[in-house]
């Protein structure tokens, strides 16, 4: 016997796909929840690392390296 109810969680890339959606929802008359979704997946201390990076990239930080040397780190 197929299922009837449940729950169903979707994940709009785009601000009209998501519109799209409620408005599809609404019009079905099925009942849904929308919540804020404000929690990275991320640890924010590597957020913050990657971020610092791109900083000093921009700055000219940094240190350029041959591709013999880059392969002798795996080595």
């Amino acid at each position: 016997m197929m299922k009837t109810t449940g729950t169903i969680i979707a994940h709009p890339t785009s601000n009209d796909k998501f519109e799209a959606l409620k408005a599809f929802m609404n019009a079905l008359n099925i009942k849904f929840e929308v919540s804020a979704n404000t929690k990275s997946p991320y640890d924010p201390e590597f957020v913050e690392s990657i971020l610092q990076g791109d900083k000093d990239k921009k700055a000219g930080k940094g240190k350029k390296i041959t591709i013999e040397e880059l392969d002798n780190l795996w080595k």
